[in-house]
């Protein structure tokens, strides 16, 4: 068998394939780099041209094509790579070790902070593209509010409390709709000739908004947000399993 693989090309042959696909990534992945840092000189709404790209790449434009199959195709990828980048930079706001409110308003001021230094790219990463497939923003948001909503559940579970299949259903409209507010607030207050209030004003406002929506709606059910880090929730519910 190891023989029948070894001179299928679609194993890999002599290894030319293989060694093809790893130069084709990492060809890829410069010329995404390089698109970013041109992005990141550019002024939001700025056209930026190809030519720049394969420049800031060290390479012929037509070079940049054979790893590309069009402008979509690049920057579809420059988007995807643009969302992995924050995920990875919000990820840690994420962590239980603080109270509700503190989470909150950790994942909002990352993400201001992050909006702030990078306006081009928070332009670029909600830019629709042509062509089927998800948005890399919406998946991208997806997953952040797939983590809150394990926040928001670790709550439920702890006070024993059994949601509605309606507020099931609705939590994750719900909780999309909380993280857009939140984009949409930046992109207006960023978009500003002055941009005011200070960013810290700003994202105590947005991580007060969010808190008001969520503690409502738990008072509306009879659920108390409790004001203690959640990892103590999952350390009380651990030992009660126990």
């Amino acid at each position: 068998m190891a023989d029948e693989a070894g001179s299928d090309p679609e194993y890999g042959g002599d290894g030319r394939r293989l060694r093809w696909l790893a130069h084709n990534q990492a060809r890829r992945r410069v010329i995404i780099d390089a698109a970013i840092r041109v992005l990141e000189r550019a002024e939001p709404g700025d056209d930026v041209q190809v030519q720049l790209i394969a420049e800031e790449a060290g390479l012929a434009r037509t070079v940049l094509y054979r790893h590309f199959h069009d402008r979509v195709d690049l920057d579809l990828a420059v988007q995807q790579k643009i969302c992995r980048d924050l995920g990875r930079r919000l990820g840690p706001a994420l962590a239980y070790d603080g109270e509700p409110i503190v989470i909150i308003r950790r994942i909002v001021d990352e993400f201001v902070r992050w909006a702030t230094e990078h306006p081009t790219l928070f332009w670029f990463v909600e830019l629709e593209l042509p062509g089927p497939g998800a948005h890399p923003l919406a998946e991208s948001i997806e997953q952040i509010g797939e983590q809150i909503e394990q926040l928001m559940n670790t709550v439920v579970q702890y006070f024993g409390i059994e949601l509605s299949a309606d507020d099931r259903a609705g939590l994750d409209p719900w909780v999309f709709g909380l993280i857009g507010q939140v984009f949409s607030s930046v992109r207006r207050w960023s978009s500003r000739l002055e941009v005011t209030p200070d960013a810290d004003h700003l994202v105590n406002m947005l991580a007060q908004s969010i808190w008001l929506q969520i503690n409502g709606m738990a008072a509306s059910r009879n659920i108390e947000v409790p004001d203690v880090p959640l990892y103590e929730l999952l350390r009380a519910m651990e030992q009660t399993e126990q």
